[in-house]
């Protein structure tokens, strides 16, 4: 990792950032001075909003930074709730790309002309950051021609994701070196999950495995579906869909005209996506409006699986149980939770955590049942980590951000939806499925089975444990020797970190004056 390249290329981004009047850092940051330059500001009347300056900016910059916005959109626990704001709508869209580029790396994906593998194939209909659609036909086996959508990857974005992802890595180090408060963020574990993210979402066989794994966990659910894929014409960045003629679920009018019940569908929506995450453990985490549309059969059809989300069972039984608990204003319990999973330190009082949580929950629970939130609550919940010294959770984030878009969309088919009454059924089955009788029988037999796979691990362990107890024994009688070969090792390269740490701070240190001097001229 170059420190003078990626100084430059965060350098250069910096000042695009400023030239479009940007703010990107929360007003309170305990940052250097220079860095206060980016600090947010509010808003004068008849200014532009610093969301469209922040979209110009980012848009500017290109699809990494694109993703980067769409990602701190999830995480206001380091951008700061006002931030987030101002990137939730940022949208992944940007010119397409020539058809010949699409037809070529088509070919050189699946082994065939477009000819050969499509009846027609059409211009694109949408293109975003890392991938655009076309619309195509196929002929299928028994005669006939079918619709599906085709998906291909950019040309040469995975070079480009790959050299801002070094960028920010590289920021993501230093200021975790040279910065204290941050550490508790984990920033450089936040960017390795975006790196992660994104990885995932350029292979397009990643994103069909995905709608195969939501298309099998939901197939006896009724009212929800999701597109089939052609795995015959789809790879690693090319992949074909059934193309999903429908209304889009947010057009309450269509809806009606066709002879739906907007307030119906609103309440299933939810109900599927908190079943998606509480069953299942796996949910679709980009539910916004432009990826959700209702068949001729009425049945909720979700589109674009780049962005998934997965909780383990521990997770699971703790949004579970914290639900119910808020429902039921048990706070105890809800403390007595957040405990069990790990997630305070035991050197906190579990009272004095219940009562953080009534403050958080009465306000919220007597309110008129359509403004209770569901999201605002666990929005709440994740502000609390820094009191509780409570580590990032990234998953309950995701799962939280993308509960605010779902329940946003609910309401806007049923502004009188009550979030606690729609979703109370699918937690008490949950619970009581996890919990009860059945529940503990299931996981007897997974403790047994795991106890069972230990035992046979006995012997390995044993002989693994006989040859560290010689080697201590060694240790302390003859103390603990390094041959000169790492002695040398090490030296050199603590020399080479107090090396580059100095340089960083001196390339650092000229970017910020160039900015200051930016924004000051």
């Amino acid at each position: 990792m170059n420190p003078i390249t990626n100084m430059y290329r965060l350098g250069r981004a910096g000042l695009i950032i400023v030239w479009n009047g940007a703010r990107v850092i929360p007003p309170d940051a305990d940052i250097p001075a220079p860095l206060k330059f980016f600090a947010r500001k509010e808003k004068k009347p008849g200014e532009e909003s610093n969301q469209d300056r922040l979209t110009r900016a980012l848009t500017a910059l290109g699809p990494s930074y694109i993703k980067l916005g769409q990602f701190l959109a999830t995480r206001d626990d380091i951008v700061g709730p006002e931030l987030a704001r101002d990137l939730t709508p940022l949208q992944d869209k940007l010119p397409p790309f020539p058809m010949e580029e699409a037809k070529k790396t088509i070919q050189q994906e699946l082994g065939h002309p477009v000819e050969e593998l499509y009846v027609e194939f059409g211009a694109p209909v949408a293109a975003a950051s890392i991938a655009q659609v076309h619309k195509a036909e196929i002929e299928l086996p028994g005669g006939g021609t079918a619709p599906v959508a085709v998906k291909v990857l950019r040309p040469g974005i995975e070079r480009r994701f790959a050299r801002d992802l070094e960028s920010f890595r590289f920021a993501a180090e230093t200021i975790e070196a040279w910065h204290r408060p941050s550490r508790r963020l984990r920033p450089v574990a936040v960017v390795d999950t975006l790196a992660q993210s994104v990885t995932i979402e350029m292979d397009l066989r990643m994103e069909a495995a995905a709608i195969s794994e939501v298309a099998e966990n939901s197939k006896e659910d009724i009212g929800f579906r999701v597109p089939e894929v052609d795995w015959t014409r789809s790879g690693r960045r090319v992949m074909t869909l059934e193309w999903i003629d429908g209304m889009p679920l947010a057009d309450k009018a269509a809806l009606q005209a066709a002879g739906f019940d907007p307030k119906e569908i609103g309440a299933r929506l939810m109900q599927t996506f908190l079943r998606h995450a509480m069953r299942d453990g796996f949910f679709h985490a980009d539910m916004h409006p432009g990826n959700l549309f209702v068949d001729k059969e009425g049945r909720i059809v979700a589109v674009d699986f780049g962005i998934m989300g997965r909780l383990g069972m521990k997770e699971r039984r703790f949004l579970a149980e914290i639900l119910y608990g808020f429902i039921t204003r048990d706070y105890r319990r809800v403390s007595e939770v957040h405990f069990e999973a790990g997630y305070v330190p035991r050197r906190h009082s579990v009272e004095l955590f219940a009562q953080a949580l009534r403050a958080i929950g009465e306000p919220i629970m007597d309110r008129p049942a359509n403004e209770i939130s569901m999201a605002a609550l666990l929005g709440q919940l994740l502000q609390y980590t820094e009191v509780f010294d409570m580590e990032t959770r990234p998953e309950l984030l995701m799962l939280q951000k993308t509960m605010v878009v779902v329940e946003g969309v609910s309401r806007q088919l049923d502004p009188e939806l009550n979030i606690w009454t729609v979703s109370e059924p699918v937690v008490r089955d949950w619970i009581e499925s996890q919990l009860g009788a059945e529940g503990r029988i299931e996981q007897a037999a997974e403790g047994a089975a795991s106890l069972g796979r230990f035992a046979g691990h006995i012997p390995k362990l044993l002989g693994q444990a006989e040859q560290a107890a010689d080697a201590f024994s060694a240790m302390a009688e003859e103390g603990l020797r390094l041959d000169s070969y790492t002695v040398e090792r090490m030296a050199e390269a603590q020399s080479r970190k107090g090396r580059m740490g100095r340089l960083a701070l001196w390339i650092g240190a000229i970017s910020l004056a160039v900015i200051a001097g930016a924004l000051v001229f």
